[in-house]
């Protein structure tokens, strides 16, 4: 017979949300790089050792890495450049860099810790060094700017608040409620943590010796690609290039001052 006041329920799924909102905003810690407060539980060995460890299994998804050590060295020599000229360079993060075999998805991506991967499909769609180092540059901004490790963080949260909306509940219309506010949020943080990795981006290109504005050329590829035969991962998951070219161009603005 159920009792009059608060039902149990209630209490329980106000007790797991309030948990996992305190646990949330009690993992905060000072990016070594940026220096902003950011809401991760990770440390950055923990990051390097989950990159590592998902590396070669990542790979495998792609092809493999790309047979032919001459492009590989070429990729990762762009790459240690923008590293070791920077304060990519000062990180905590042992940054590698791979090509993989995969022709056919234009791609490129980062795992945390500093393992960055290009498919020779977007490899082969860029002309020139500063290109390929807009692509690894962004990439290395993603790492600094530990996205992975906050979009963790925010996952652990939302999913914590689902259970406890179902338990609350005792349905699952509540917690479709929220999974769609998560999706909502997830693709505005996405957008956000694009932008800034494009901003990091530039500024490694600009410090290093590149030609930033390269990395329009590179939207512009993106977008072409986008309309012909290759899948394109790339696009699928990042803002329109139209938009991101606007962002580029103020922020190449702001390097020439």
């Amino acid at each position: 017979m159920q009792k009059s006041g608060v039902p149990i329920r209630l209490i329980i799924m106000v007790g797991i949300i309030a948990f996992s909102v305190l646990k949330y905003f009690g993992n905060t810690q000072k990016n070594p790089v940026t220096g902003e407060n950011q809401r991760i539980s990770l440390t950055p060995d923990q990051e390097i050792a989950m990159g590592l460890q998902s590396a070669p299994s990542m790979a495998a998804e792609f092809g493999g890495e790309y047979q032919d050590e001459r492009i590989q060295q070429k990729v990762s020599a762009i790459g240690n450049k923008l590293v070791n000229s920077t304060e990519a360079g000062r990180s905590p993060y042992r940054f590698q860099f791979h090509v993989l075999a995969d022709a056919q998805t234009v791609n490129a991506f980062a795992l945390p810790g500093g393992q960055i991967f290009i498919t020779v499909a977007l490899l082969s769609l860029l002309k020139t060094e500063d290109e390929i180092a807009g692509v690894l540059g962004h990439e290395i901004g993603h790492v600094i700017n530990r996205h992975s490790a906050e979009h963790m963080a925010q996952q652990q949260l939302m999913g914590s608040i689902i259970n406890g909306v179902v338990m609350g509940s005792g349905s699952m219309s509540g917690a479709q409620v929220t999974q769609y506010i998560e999706q909502v949020l997830s693709l505005k943080f996405s957008r956000n943590d694009e932008l800034e990795s494009d901003k990091y981006g530039l500024r490694y290109m600009y410090q290093s010796g590149y030609n930033p504005i390269a990395l329009i050329r590179v939207m512009e590829v993106l977008q072409a690609s986008s309309g012909g035969g290759e899948k394109n991962d790339f696009m699928s998951s990042h803002p329109s290039p139209e938009n991101r070219i606007l962002k580029i161009k103020e922020e190449i603005a702001k390097l020439k001052m």
